[in-house]
C-alpha cells in the first residue's frame, strides 16, 4: 500500500510540474479534438479527410528534390531512411488507389501517384549512385560493400560510412523491390530505362543470398546485445524471400515492357531463403528469442511464410513475449530510448541490457500492424481488438490530425516501481503532435489501416500481385508472385533418359531400357549446367555503371529442370551431379544412384511452379563397366516401373516432356548486329562405332583388403635418402606403397621434384587415376588429400547445414577444431580443412570433405535424424562410425573405414545417426550419441534454470560458463545460449564422458526444480560431481568384483541411468551432498517453518 501511495504521489508531483513548465505537454494529451465528420459522409469526404491528414503529416516533410522522407521532422536533422520513405510511399500511393474509385479527382490521384513514383525514383538515384558497392556486395557480401541505408534527404548523399552505422540491411533493399513490383502492377511507371533495369537485376542478385549474409536488421542494431555484430535475421531472409517471389519474371516496364525488361531470379537460391526461413522461425536470430519485426514480415507487406502452422506459432510466440498496454516491445530487453539507455554511446557494455528488463518500450506501431493483418486475413475480432486498443493511444496536432506516438517509455522516476511490478505504471508518449514531432513509419501505416478498415481500399488493391492467399483460395492461385505451395505435392517428375552414344543405346535397349542421344533430341540442344551459368553471365551486365553479370554461381536442382529458349535454341540442361568431377566420389557409381534419388526427392518436396519438372538423366559408357552395371540397369528399370526412391517418375522423350515443362526465356542474350554472340557448348554424342561392344570388363566391385594395403612401412622410409626412396619407387608395382613414398618425396623435394614419371605432383596424380580405375578407395583418399583435392560442392553444403540452424566443426577427433558459423568462400574452407586436418592423417582432410557432402544431403531430406544436435562436429562424427566398426567387428579386427566405397561410408553414417537400436550396450549407445554431440529434448533451457540457482557458475573440463554476464546479457531461449553451453562442454575429450555430464545436468536440473528452497553456494565443478559419484559406484561394485583399475570408468559408463543402481542414482546422491552442503533459502511457504 506504502508503495502505491508513494508513487500516486510521484505522479502528481510530475504531472504537476510538466503542466507548469508548458501548456498542452505530452503528460495533457488533447481529448476533444478532433477533424470533423459529418454524418452521411459521401465518398469525396472520407477521401478529403486522408487527404488532409496525408498533406499535412506526410508529403508536408517530404524533400522536393529527392522525394525521400526525413526521419525527423523538426529540426535541422535532413538524414532520410530508406525503409521509412518507402512506408511513406506506400502510403500515398493507397490514397491515390482509394482516389481511382472518383472520376473527378481534381488531380489528387495524379498528386499521390507521382508522390510516391519521386520518392521511389529517389531512392532509387540514391541506390544507383552506389553502383560499385552493389558489384562488390554480389563477389562478397560484407557490411563495407553494401547499399546505404540512410541519405541525405534533399541531395541523396551518403550521411554515414559504414564505421559509424548498420548500414547492412537486407530487409531495407527487399522491400524496396516488393513495392516496387507492387506499384508497378497497379500501373504507376517507375522503371525507365534499360540502365535502371540492369541495376535492378543486380540488386536481385544481391538479395538471392541473402540467406548466407548476416546483417543488422529493421533496428540498425544487429545482435540483441548492441555491440556491433549482424546476426542472420528472420525479418530480412523473409522480406528477401517475398521480394524474389514477387519480381520472379516481372517486367518493370508493366503493360509497355518487352523481353528485356523483365527480371530473372535463381529459383535454388529463393529456395534456400525459404529453407532458412523456416529453420529460424520462430525465432528471429540467435539472440533474438521473437521480435516484432516479424511482423511486417510475415504479414503485410511480405506474406513472405506458407506455413499456417508456422506462422501461428511464430505469432503467438510475439503477442505473448511483446504485446504490452501501449503496443508491442521490439524485443525483449530492447534498450532504445528507455530512461536508463545511455544515448552518448553507440553500443551497450557486456551485461548492460539486463538493466533494460522489464521497461522497454512500447510502440503502437505494431498494434496497427495487427490491424492490417486482421483485415488481410478477414478476422474482424482481431481488427476490433486491436483498434480498441490503438485509438486511447492516439495523441492529435492542433489541426486535429491523428497522430501515432513512435513509443510510449517509462519516466526515469517511474522505472524502479515498473521493474518491481511489471505494468504497474503509466507511459508516456514519445511525442504527442502538437510538438512538430512526427513518426512518419507510424503515420503512414496508420493511414494505409485506416483506409483498409474503412474499406476505401480493398486488400487486393494494396497487394496487385496477390501476396497473400486466404487458405481456401491456395489451389487456384498464379504461383509467380504468391507464396503459397500447392495444398498437397504428389508431383510426377518428367525424366529423360540421355545416352551418350548410339553404341550405348543399342546395348541398354537389349535390356529393354529406351534411351534418346544427343542426336536424336535435336533441335533441342543438352547443356551441363556450367553452361548455362556461362549463359547468365550476361545477365544484368551495364558497362556504365560498372555492373557485371550473374555471379559465377552454380545452377541447382530446380535451376536445371526448366526449358531455356537461348538465342532461338531449345536447351535442356543436366544436373550439377551428372558433371565430370575431379573428386574420387564421383568414382562410386552408387554415390551416383544415391544422388539422384536425393535429387527427385529434392525437386518433389520444393518445386512450386506451374508445369512439371524435367530432369535429365545422363548416361555415360563409364557408369556401366563392371561392376557398377548392375546397380545401374536397377535404377533404370525402377525409372521404368514409373516410381524412384518414393518419387512418382514419368520417362518420355524429351520432344514429348517438352510441352508440360516450364520454359524460361533468356532473351538478354539478344545480340545486336554488331555484337558477337557467345559461344555455348553442348553435349555431344561420343562418336563410336554403333555396334561395337560396350566394354564391361574392367572393373571389379572392390579391391581386395589386401590389394589395398602398402607393401612398405611409412615410418622405416622417411628417414632415408631421396635416392633410395626414389629407387625403392620405381621397382615398387603396389599403388598404395606408390603414393606413400611419393608423399615423403612431395614433403621434403616440393610437387615439381622431378622422377622416373614426370614431377610428384603428376606421379600422385597418375596414381590417383589409376586407383579411381580399380576402385583402390585406400589409395585413392591417400592420393586425393596428398594432392590437396577440393570438391567444389562442399561449400554449397556447409550452408545448407547452417541454413538448417547448426554450427559445423571441421577438425580432427581430439586435435583442436574450426567453427563455421557463417558461409565461407571456397578457398577458405579448403585451407582450414588442410591445415585442421592432416595433423595426424592425411586421409582425415579428404574424408570430412565426404561427410559434409553426405551429410548436406541427408539433412536436405531427412533433418529430423539430426535433432538434438547443435553442433555438427565432422571429426567426432568419424570417430563415431570407426566406432561403430569397431562394435560391429567384435572380437574380429575393425574395417578400415578408410578402405569402404564412398556409399559404404554414406550408409554407416545413415546408421549411426537412426534412433539407438534395442539391445545396445549403454557404453556403445554413450559413445555413439557423445561423439554426435546429441542432448534431449529441452537440454539448454534446463543449464538455464541450473545458472540461475548457481551464482558462481558452472565448470567442466576447464571450460567455465559465469552466471553473470550471462543471465544478464542473454536470455532463456536463445540460441546464443545454447551455443555459449557447447562452448562449455568443447573441451571434453571423451564422448561417453560427455553423454554423461549431459546426464548430469538434466539430474541436476530435475533436483533443483522440485526443491526450489535450493541452490548451489560455490561454482559448480561437474567433474568433481561426477568422480564423486564414481566412487560411490566403485564402493558398491568393488567387494563384488574384486580389485580393478580405480580410474577406468568403463563399468560406469555401460550401467544403464535409470533404476536404483543406476548412474543417475549416483550422480543425484552426488549432487544432493553438493547442495546441503550450502545455506538453504528461507521461504515463507516452507513446510518445515513453525514460527
Amino acid at each position: 500500500m506504502a508503495a502505491t501511495h508513494m508513487a500516486d504521489v510521484s505522479w502528481k508531483m510530475l504531472e504537476l510540474r510538466a503542466r507548469s513548465k508548458r501548456s498542452g505537454s505530452i503528460y495533457e494529451p488533447l481529448k476533444c479534438i478532433n477533424l470533423p465528420k459529418p454524418e452521411g459522409e459521401t465518398l469525396w469526404d472520407k477521401l478529403n479527410h486522408y487527404y488532409r491528414i496525408v498533406k499535412s503529416t506526410l508529403l508536408l516533410h517530404q524533400s522536393p528534390t529527392t522525394g525521400l522522407f526525413p526521419t525527423k521532422t523538426f529540426g535541422n536533422d535532413q538524414k532520410a531512411k530508406v525503409h521509412d520513405s518507402l512506408y511513406c510511399a506506400a502510403c500515398a500511393w493507397a490514397l491515390a488507389l482509394a482516389y481511382r474509385r472518383i472520376d473527378d479527382d481534381k488531380g489528387r490521384t495524379h498528386e499521390l501517384e507521382h508522390s510516391a513514383i519521386k520518392c521511389m525514383r529517389g531512392i532509387l538515384y540514391c541506390y544507383m549512385r552506389q553502383a560499385d558497392k552493389v558489384q562488390k556486395f554480389k563477389q562478397d557480401p560484407k557490411p563495407s560493400a553494401c547499399l546505404h541505408s540512410v541519405f541525405n534527404a534533399h541531395t541523396g548523399d551518403e550521411v554515414f560510412s559504414h564505421e559509424e552505422y548498420g548500414h547492412l540491411q537486407i530487409n531495407a533493399v527487399s522491400l524496396f523491390l516488393l513495392y516496387l513490383v507492387e506499384m508497378i502492377s497497379s500501373g504507376l511507371q517507375i522503371i525507365y530505362n534499360t540502365d535502371e533495369v540492369s541495376f535492378i537485376q543486380n540488386l536481385v542478385f544481391c538479395v538471392e543470398r541473402a540467406y548466407r549474409v548476416p546483417d543488422f536488421g529493421v533496428w540498425e542494431r544487429g545482435s540483441k546485445y548492441n555491440n556491433g555484430s549482424p546476426e542472420l535475421h528472420s525479418s530480412s531472409v523473409g522480406l528477401a524471400k517475398a521480394a524474389l517471389e514477387a519480381i520472379n519474371g516481372f517486367n518493370l516496364f508493366g503493360n509497355q515492357g518487352c523481353s528485356w525488361s523483365v527480371i530473372f531470379v535463381d529459383f535454388d537460391a529463393h529456395n534456400r531463403n525459404r529453407q532458412t526461413l523456416c529453420s529460424l522461425l520462430p525465432r528471429e536470430s540467435r539472440s533474438h528469442n521473437t521480435d516484432a519485426a516479424l511482423l511486417p514480415c510475415l504479414s503485410y507487406p511480405g506474406f513472405a511464410l506458407d506455413d499456417e502452422v508456422l506462422f501461428g506459432q511464430t505469432l503467438d510466440k510475439i503477442i505473448r513475449k511483446l504485446k504490452g498496454k501501449y503496443g508491442f516491445k521490439r524485443f525483449l530487453r530492447d534498450g532504445y530510448r528507455t530512461a536508463l539507455e545511455d544515448r552518448t554511446r553507440r553500443y551497450y557494455k557486456p551485461a548492460e541490457i539486463k538493466l533494460f528488463d522489464g521497461i522497454e518500450c512500447e510502440f503502437p506501431l505494431f498494434f496497427i500492424f495487427m490491424i492490417i493483418d486482421g483485415i488481410f486475413r478477414g478476422n474482424p475480432t482481431q481488427v476490433k481488438e486491436y483498434q480498441d486498443l490503438l485509438d486511447p493511444l492516439l495523441q492529435h496536432t492542433p489541426e486535429g490530425c491523428p497522430v501515432v506516438p513512435k513509443y510510449y517509455y517509462v519516466p526515469a522516476d517511474f522505472v524502479e516501481l515498473e521493474k518491481r511490478s511489471p505494468g504497474s505504471q503509466r507511459r508516456f508518449p514519445s511525442n504527442n503532435g502538437r510538438d512538430g514531432k512526427l513518426f512518419l513509419w507510424g503515420q503512414a501505416v496508420y493511414i494505409i489501416a485506416k483506409l483498409l478498415a474503412d474499406k476505401l481500399v480493398s486488400p487486393k488493391d494494396l497487394d496487385p500481385i496477390g501476396r497473400y492467399v486466404a487458405p481456401q483460395d491456395q489451389r487456384n492461385v498464379s504461383m509467380r508472385f504468391s507464396n503459397q505451395g500447392p495444398l498437397e505435392n504428389d508431383l510426377v517428375v518428367h525424366v529423360a533418359l540421355i545416352a551418350e552414344s548410339q553404341r550405348l543405346q543399342v546395348f541398354l535397349n537389349t535390356y529393354g531400357i529406351q534411351t534418346q542421344t544427343p542426336q536424336q533430341v535435336e533441335p533441342i540442344q543438352i547443356w551441363a549446367q556450367k553452361e548455362l551459368v556461362k549463359a547468365y553471365f550476361h545477365l544484368g551486365v551495364n558497362e556504365k555503371l560498372g555492373l557485371s553479370g550473374r555471379p559465377d554461381r552454380p545452377i541447382g536442382c530446380l535451376g536445371t529442370s526448366k526449358i531455356y529458349r537461348i538465342l532461338g535454341k531449345t536447351v535442356v540442361c543436366y544436373s550439377i551431379i551428372f558433371d565430370l568431377s575431379d573428386f574420387y566420389m564421383s568414382q562410386d557409381v552408387m554415390m551416383l544412384i544415391d544422388d539422384i534419388k536425393n535429387a527427385l526427392q529434392f525437386i518433389k518436396q520444393y518445386w512450386k511452379m506451374h508445369g512439371r519438372p524435367l530432369f535429365v538423366v545422363l548416361i555415360r559408357e563409364d557408369n556401366i563397366r563392371g561392376s557398377r552395371f548392375s546397380p545401374i540397369l536397377d535404377m533404370l528399370a525402377a525409372f521404368r516401373k514409373g516410381i524412384v526412391g518414393g518419387v512418382k517418375v514419368h520417362v518420355d522423350r524429351v520432344q514429348t516432356l517438352i510441352s508440360g515443362a516450364v520454359v524460361e526465356q533468356l532473351d538478354f542474350l539478344s545480340m545486336t548486329e554488331t555484337e558477337e554472340a557467345p559461344v555455348f557448348k553442348s553435349l555431344e554424342e561420343l562418336d563410336l562405332p554403333k555396334h561395337s561392344k560396350v566394354k564391361r570388363q574392367s572393373s571389379t566391385p572392390n579391391a581386395s583388403e589386401l590389394e589395398q594395403q602398402p607393401d612398405v612401412n611409412i615410418n622405416d622410409w622417411k628417414n632415408k635418402s631421396t635416392y633410395e626412396i626414389l629407387q625403392k619407387l620405381n621397382d615398387c608395382n603396389c599403388l598404395a606403397s606408390q603414393v606413400l613414398l611419393s608423399s615423403i618425396l612431395l614433403k621434403r623435394e616440393g610437387p615439381n621434384f622431378i622422377t622416373k614419371e614426370g614431377t610428384v605432383g603428376e606421379h600422385i596424380e597418375r596414381i590417383y587415376r589409376r586407383a579411381g580405375s580399380r576402385k583402390l578407395w585406400l589409395v585413392l583418399r591417400y592420393s586425393a588429400a596428398f594432392a590437396q583435392k577440393f570438391s567444389s560442392s562442399i561449400t554449397p553444403h556447409i550452408t545448407t547445414l547452417l541454413v538448417h540452424g547448426k554450427q559445423v566443426t571441421l577438425g580432427a577427433f581430439g586435435q583442436e577444431e574450426a567453427v563455421i558459423s557463417n558461409p565461407l568462400s571456397p578457398a577458405v574452407i579448403k585451407d582450414m580443412i588442410y591445415e585442421k586436418c592432416q595433423l595426424q592423417d592425411e586421409r582425415e582432410a579428404v574424408v570430412q570433405q565426404e561427410l559434409v557432402i553426405h551429410i548436406g544431403w541427408i539433412i536436405s531430406n531427412s533433418p529430423e535424424l539430426f535433432s538434438g544436435m547443435l553442433k555438427i562436429r565432422i571429426g567426432w562424427i568419424i570417430h563415431a562410425m570407426k566406432y561403430e566398426l569397431k562394435i560391429r567387428a567384435g572380437d574380429m579386427p575393425a574395417k578400415d573405414l578408410y578402405q569402404m566405397s564412398p556409399s559404404e561410408v554414406k550408409q554407416l553414417l545413415l546408421d549411426i545417426l537412426q534412433p539407438q537400436q534395442p539391445g545396445r550396450s549403454w557404453l556403445n549407445r554413450r559413445q555413439l550419441d557423445g561423439s554426435l554431440n546429441r542432448t534431449p529434448a529441452g537440454f539448454y533451457d534446463r543449464v538455464w534454470q541450473i545458472l540461475e540457482r548457481t551464482p558462481n557458475g558452472l565448470i567442466v573440463a576447464g571450460r567455465f560458463l559465469p552466471q553473470q554476464p550471462t543471465l544478464s546479457d542473454m536470455t532463456m531461449y536463445e540460441m546464443n545460449f545454447s551455443l555459449l553451453v557447447e562452448d562449455m562442454l568443447q573441451n571434453i575429450d571423451q564422448p561417453q564422458y560427455r553423454q554423461i555430464i549431459v546426464e548430469l545436468l538434466m539430474v541436476i536440473s530435475v533436483i533443483l526444480e522440485r526443491n526450489p528452497e535450493l541452490e548451489f553456494q560455490d561454482k559448480v565443478d561437474l567433474d568433481k560431481v561426477v568422480q564423486e559419484a564414481f566412487r560411490d559406484f566403485q564402493k558398491d561394485h568393488s567387494s563384488a568384483k574384486g580389485a580393478e583399475n580405480r580410474s577406468d570408468m568403463t563399468a560406469f559408463y555401460n550401467t544403464h541411468p535409470l533404476g536404483k543402481k543406476g548412474t543417475c542414482s549416483y550422480l543425484s546422491k552426488a549432487v544432493i551432498t553438493l547442495l546441503l552442503e550450502g545455506e538453504m533459502k528461507s521461504s515463507n511457504d516452507d513446510p518445515c517453518t513453525i514460527s
